[in-house]
Formats: C-alpha cells, sequence, structure tokens
C-alpha cells in the first residue's frame, strides 16, 4: 500500500478519536439492523444487566436503552467517545437505563456470569472475534446472550486487491461458515446471523464523512498524519465501492450454553 494510503493505526490516535467524534456512528449500521439483532434476544427483563462493548459514542446504545428493558454499561477505551456517550445520556433522557465507563475490552469490570446480554457492533476486531468470543463469556450468564457484528468473506475466493487489505488490517476476517463454527468452538449456541444492507455503509457510514472529512482537513491543513488519515480513510471507501461484493458486515448472535433458573 502507498504512503498515502497508510493504516489508520499508523495515524495519531487523538486525531482519530477527534474525527470520529464529530460523526453519528464510528462503524457500519443503522437503527434497523440494531432493532433486527434485538429482536433474536429473548431473555431480557428489568433486572437484566447489559454490556454495550466498545460504544463508541452510543448511537447505538441508546437505541437498545429505549428498547430493552434493564440496564446497559457502555465501555469504550476512547475518553472523548464516554463523554459524548453520557452526554447522549442526558439527552435522551436516560440516566435510569444507561451509563457509560471508560475502560479496555481486554479488561472488563464485570463479575463472572453478572451479564445477560453483550452488545457488540463493529469493535469485537479490536480485541479479534475468537478471542473476545472466548474471554467475554465468563461474564455472561447461562442462557446469556452475546451479539456482535463483525467483517467477513461473503466468498470463498476474492480479488488480491482486497484480499490483501483486509488480510493486513484484520488477519481475523473470515467466511460466514467459519465464523459460525468459531462461536460454537467458544461455547455458544448459533441462533441467529445476518449480512447488513449496504445502506448501512454508504448511507450511515460513509456518505456522512464526505463533510466531516472537509472540516477535518480545513481544520488540521498542513497536518501530515491528519492527511494521510483521511487518505487512508477515502482509500478504504472506495474500496467498499468497488468490492462489496465479496465482504461486509454481519451480525452474529449466540447464546451461552446453559440456562438460567430464575
Amino acid at each position: 500500500m502507498s504512503d498515502e494510503n497508510k493504516s489508520i493505526h499508523e495515524s495519531d490516535l487523538e486525531l482519530i478519536f477527534e474525527y470520529f467524534a464529530n460523526l453519528d456512528r464510528q462503524g457500519p449500521g443503522s437503527p434497523e439492523v440494531t432493532y433486527k439483532a434485538l429482536s433474536f434476544i429473548d431473555n431480557l427483563n428489568d433486572k437484566s444487566l447489559i454490556a454495550d462493548i466498545g460504544c463508541g459514542t452510543g448511537g447505538q446504545t441508546m437505541l437498545l436503552a429505549q428498547h430493552t428493558p434493564g440496564n446497559i454499561t457502555g465501555v469504550d477505551f476512547c475518553p472523548t467517545f464516554i463523554d459524548l456517550f453520557n452526554q447522549n445520556v442526558q439527552k435522551f433522557n436516560l440516566q435510569n437505563k444507561a451509563h457509560g465507563i471508560v475502560g479496555s475490552m481486554d479488561n472488563l469490570p464485570f463479575q463472572e456470569e453478572e451479564l445477560d446480554l453483550i452488545w457488540s457492533e463493529g469493535a469485537i476486531y479490536n480485541i479479534g472475534f475468537e478471542r473476545g468470543l472466548q474471554e467475554w463469556h465468563k461474564f455472561l450468564k447461562p442462557g446469556g446472550y452475546i451479539a456482535v457484528s463483525e467483517a467477513s468473506w461473503f466468498t470463498e475466493e476474492r480479488p488480491a486487491e482486497i484480499d490483501n487489505f483486509w488480510l493486513t488490517e484484520y488477519s481475523g476476517i473470515d467466511t460466514i461458515p467459519n465464523k459460525v463454527a468459531q462461536i460454537q468452538k467458544a461455547g455458544y449456541i448459533p441462533v441467529a446471523t445476518f449480512v447488513l444492507p449496504e445502506n448501512c455503509w454508504i448511507e450511515h457510514f460513509y456518505t456522512p464523512q464526505v463533510t466531516a472529512q472537509q472540516v477535518f482537513l480545513k481544520k488540521h491543513a498542513g497536518n501530515k498524519a491528519a492527511m494521510e488519515f483521511i487518505a487512508y480513510a477515502q482509500h478504504e471507501a472506495q474500496l467498499y465501492y468497488t468490492y462489496k461484493e465479496y465482504y461486509g458486515y454481519v451480525f452474529y448472535i449466540g447464546r451461552k450454553l446453559g440456562f438460567r433458573i430464575f
């Protein structure tokens, strides 16, 4: 990959946080997709405890809080995101339903078998799909659910350009059947799997970035790291438009083996 399209992970983290803080979503998704995934969860009540891991500024979390019983803890390692998350809690008057905390997904502040539902939209890749499934398993009550969206291949073979891009950026990407097998191996019963529609990428993620990029570059004129980051983001978007038939995000929902005694 050329220098102007260098990895997002090599750019200044504070710049990346600033950029995504100005977007409603930090990854592909939509309210309709969140509602659809939630429709497969059937074990929640007023005492249920839910964790949204890698919650970002909480776009999807606010929807969860409005449409589920119980209490939600949003966890993200970016303090700016959590500040905005808690502002959104206030904005939507959800103080008794949700709160955000700064934390790492590989060192979560929950007790074993404390949670009824673990949610993570477009974020589990930060720890790795298999590792996240395995390490978060202990926090779920028997019969509890995990619902995550994850980049996945739609085909067994892909053009070299997109194959090399994703294997460099996230070697954990795999086909849907292999992801489902990983869920089962980690101790969950696969409940549902569905592909996020294209509008989750185009309408809700890439299109809003066009204006955001112009504002960002104007603010950081002459900043090499900022320019490299935007070049990378534009390159990533172009790859999606070119190769979207080969990959996308998929929602995976599993239930921890065992059943609760009420």
